[in-house]
């Protein structure tokens, strides 16, 4: 009646041996750390920079206890991490002014970022494993708040900027004679000497920029088309510098090696960064305000040019660049496109070669301009450059075969399989659409979040052992198996935080000491359940089934409503509320594999395979005494 069949103890057994390894991580604290990361997007971390990091802190006379490659992921870079004992600070402090002389010679141009960051001491065959202690936010951990502020009148006078150049364009393809096209404020302003070249001008603008509204007016002889943002192209301008900005946010944060960034949208021009764990403010202020941007330009491969450049002098209207070999490279100050005309890179082969290529797909105006340049500059280099801190870099230069059209691009010629990869990820790597300013910066010390943790816990166990004792004393053998119970729940939520890696907060503490109470809640249904079957003078065995099978629906009624309620935070809540709804609907989920299916399995170990069980320890049990049967009675008489 009460035995579980070997599998379903081999299930549990299972559970709790996975638990308790993926909780262990969670106990081997952290160590502080120097992280060296690219700092530009051209520039590549790989065995020679771990090499060369271990040369410099071999010269400087500092000994880590580790120097690995990381070797990143699709959304970070590679970087290299060198780990140094506990109590090893000052040592770390020493590594990265070694670091940064030895890397980056230039402390204008730094080709690497080196941080300070702390990684998890956990063992390597843990690791193996996937065992990886839970990330901790900002409020346990320590580290900095920023608040950014977003420039949107900046974004919109650039998107206006970039319509008026366009608005040019198509006026000298379609030969329309006008007096001038300049910006004046929000509007640009069209200048023609008569009637009939402003009605032109109107009819093509109206029919090309829809996110434009026209009105033309007449002054005297001057015919004039002014031309204004619609609120709807101002909002969408708005709704991307924001998803722009915060994109690229997010890959400047993973040169710094953060675990689990908070990166969100605050109001309409705000952006709030968290970043958990870092101790060096000043580079990740660093970080957060790079600009980049794309640009590309026609190279000037002409002789006179270089004989001039040979003299020791620049030709006029011209710029000097370096690619990535560090040969340099003679461009045209003039910018045919931007970065914002680039919809997507991505890395191919030749249909008809098969070697590696690029393929760029480019928005509406950028092919437009793209199919002009190529048609009239045919077997001349045109050159990508990449600008970072107010410095640019080639990253190719591909020689134009012929005219091309549709916006698609194939850039090819002598590049690897591994180059064509690098340098699709390099052209796709964004800029900010807008300027940023931090308006916000807030501070949470490394012990500030260590006392948060202390209470948090201490809270959480001292709730766990009066829980514990108060069962035990009052449903005797029944109550050690609900603390049993208990600490498995706890375990298994752990466990489970840690295999997702997702952050535990301080309001997820507070979620965890909660979900005690609740197993402790679904135990005690059960328990009780099985007092009141022995009131009823069931035998042991059958009030230890129905207690459990009655119970049971009572159980699953009250934690789908709570699951419900937490279901609901995590979708409409935000920060804090979304960190305690996490933990809460983890915990109403495993409390009830551990208070019904773990509790039932062990109380089946101790009373279900006794036969003629009398009698189960769990606590005293008030009781009627047992009907008795009424003997007949009965008259004599004569």
């Amino acid at each position: 009646m009460n035995r579980y069949p070997i599998w379903k103890y081999l299930i549990i057994l299972f559970a709790l041996v996975i638990s308790i390894l993926y909780t262990i991580p969670n106990f081997f604290g952290e160590s502080p750390a120097i992280q060296v990361s690219p700092g530009k997007a051209t520039v590549k971390v790989t065995d020679a920079t771990m090499a060369k990091v271990e040369d410099a802190l071999r010269s400087a006379g500092i000994k880590p206890q580790a120097v690995h490659l990381d070797a990143g992921s699709q959304q970070s870079s590679a970087s290299v991490r060198v780990r140094f004992g506990v109590t090893d600070s000052e040592l770390q402090l020493q590594g990265r002014e070694v670091l940064e002389r030895a890397l980056n010679p230039d402390p204008t141009n730094p080709d690497y970022v080196i941080a300070l960051n702390l990684v998890p001491n956990t063992p390597e065959w843990l690791s193996a494993i996937g065992g990886k202690p839970m990330y901790l936010g900002l409020d346990l951990r320590g580290g900095v708040h920023f608040r950014l502020e977003v420039d949107m009148k900046a974004a919109i006078q650039k998107r206006i900027d970039s319509n008026a150049a366009d608005i040019r364009t198509q006026l000298r393809d379609k030969d329309i004679r006008n007096n001038g096209v300049d910006r004046s404020g929000d509007t640009i302003v069209m200048q023609f000497p008569d009637e009939n070249s402003r009605d032109k001008a109107f009819d093509l603008i109206r029919g090309t920029d829809p996110d434009l509204a026209l009105e033309d007016r007449q002054d005297g002889g001057n015919y004039q088309i002014v031309a204004r943002m619609t609120d709807k192209a101002i909002r969408d301008v708005q709704d991307y510098a924001i998803k722009q900005n915060i994109s690229t946010l997010h890959n400047r944060i993973n040169e710094l090696g953060v675990a689990e960034p908070v990166i969100a949208q605050q109001g309409a021009t705000g952006i709030v960064v968290e970043l958990p764990g870092v101790q060096d403010t000043a580079k990740a202020k660093d970080i957060l305000g790079r600009t980049a941007t794309l640009e590309i330009r026609m190279v000037d491969d002409t002789p006179e040019a270089y004989t001039q450049m040979a003299s020791g002098t620049v030709p006029f209207g011209d710029e000097v660049f370096t690619d990535r070999e560090n040969h340099q490279v003679l461009v045209r100050r003039r910018v045919l496109l931007t970065g914002e005309n680039l919809q997507d890179a991505q890395p191919g082969f030749d249909s008809q070669t098969q070697e590696p290529t690029v393929n760029l797909t480019l928005d509406n105006k950028g092919a437009r301009i793209f199919k002009e340049v190529t048609r009239d500059n045919v077997g001349k280099r045109m050159a990508i450059i990449l600008f970072e801190k107010g410095h640019g870099q080639v990253v190719t230069a591909p020689v134009i075969r012929q005219e091309i059209g549709g916006g698609h691009v194939q850039i090819s010629g002598a590049m690897t399989t591994i180059e064509a990869t690098d340098t699709a990820l390099l052209l796709r790597a964004g800029s900010l659409a807008a300027p940023m300013e931090i308006v916000e910066e807030r501070l949470v010390g490394p012990s500030l979040g260590q006392a948060n943790i202390a209470a948090g816990f201490k809270a959480s166990i001292y709730g766990f052992i009066v829980v514990s004792i108060f069962m035990m004393m009052y449903y005797e053998v029944f109550g050690i198996i609900s603390a049993i119970t208990l600490l498995f729940n706890v375990i298994l939520i752990v466990a489970i935080l840690s295999m997702l890696q997702a952050t535990l907060t301080l309001p997820g503490i507070g979620a965890l000491a909660l979900s005690i109470g609740m197993s402790v809640d679904s135990n005690v249904l059960i328990n009780e359940r099985i007092r009141e079957e022995l009131r009823a003078w069931r035998t042991p065995q059958v009030a230890i089934k129905e207690g459990y099978d009655r119970a049971f629906a009572t159980i699953v009624d009250s934690n789908v409503t709570s699951l419900i309620a937490g279901i609901a935070l995590l979708i409409f809540g935000s920060g804090p509320i979304r960190g305690f709804a996490v933990v809460h609907c983890l915990g109403i989920l495993t409390s009830l594999f551990t208070a019904v299916f773990v509790s039932r399995g062990l109380v089946n170990l101790v009373y279900g395979r006794q036969k003629h069980l009398k009698k189960i320890h769990i606590g005293k049990i008030w009781r009627p005494d047992p009907p008795k049967k009424v003997a007949g009675t009965g008259s004599a008489g004569k």
